[in-house]
């Protein structure tokens, strides 16, 4: 029987992984920087999103995004506010996106199109093990952790952070009230992924965000990530 379940599993992340390679060269070819936002529930993704879009809306970028959830489109309906084109995918049950649902939910899209987009956020399941398996044909994977969860994260969880090509600290606003050690968190992060881009970050006072931005911008001309 454990035989079976691990050719199974395999055989699922192959399918997957074809899925997503096709995924990538669409992309590629429409000129589309795309970004796998993965974190637990609760780490203030949503806002982190929430203010990205806006702000690179402002500064003339055509932005859009995909987000997963169980269940509901609070997410979807918050992040269509900012005016970029959004879209719910609801897993109903399921703990993480997938290429087959980012397939389907871009090509059902209605009055929607990649040519001409500059950036595509994919706001994935809050989960933190099982999205670290799942390719999405993204070219930036990026690990949010919040001051609220705790400096030893990334420990407890390496391989979402050992695959992410960025990490995000949110909520930096009340890292002093949690008692949120700092130095430790950027000590841990570095231990499983050497060298990572780590950005500190609060959505509700604007810190950080502007190093975000501009990380998105290199990636954005093929000078980063």
């Amino acid at each position: 029987m454990t035989t079976r379940i691990v050719e199974l599993r395999r055989g699922i992340l192959k399918k997957n992984d074809e899925l997503a390679a096709g995924l990538r060269s669409r992309f590629v070819d429409a000129g589309v920087l795309v970004l796998n936002l993965v974190s637990s529930p609760g780490t203030g993704k949503t806002a982190f999103l929430e203010f990205t879009l806006r702000e690179l809306r402002v500064r003339g970028a055509k932005v859009a995004a995909l987000v997963g959830d169980l269940e509901t489109d609070n997410d979807a309906r918050r992040l269509a506010a900012s005016g970029a084109p959004v879209r719910q995918i609801n897993t109903h049950g399921i703990c993480h996106l997938d290429a087959e649902m980012i397939d389907k939910h871009l090509t059902g899209w209605e009055g929607f199109a990649l040519a001409g987009l500059d950036y595509l956020f994919i706001e994935n399941v809050g989960n933190l093990v099982c999205p670290s398996s799942y390719d999405l044909g993204e070219k930036i994977r990026v690990a949010l952790l919040s001051v609220t969860e705790g400096e030893d994260k990334p420990l407890k969880y390496p391989t979402l952070f050992n695959s992410a090509d960025a990490a995000v600290i949110t909520k930096m606003d009340i890292a002093e009230p949690c008692g949120f050690d700092r130095e430790l968190a950027l000590k841990n992060i570095n231990e499983i992924r050497p060298g990572i881009r780590i950005f500190e970050t609060s959505a509700k006072t604007g810190a950080g965000m502007e190093q975000w931005l501009g990380y998105l911008a290199e990636a954005r001309a093929g000078r980063g990530a």
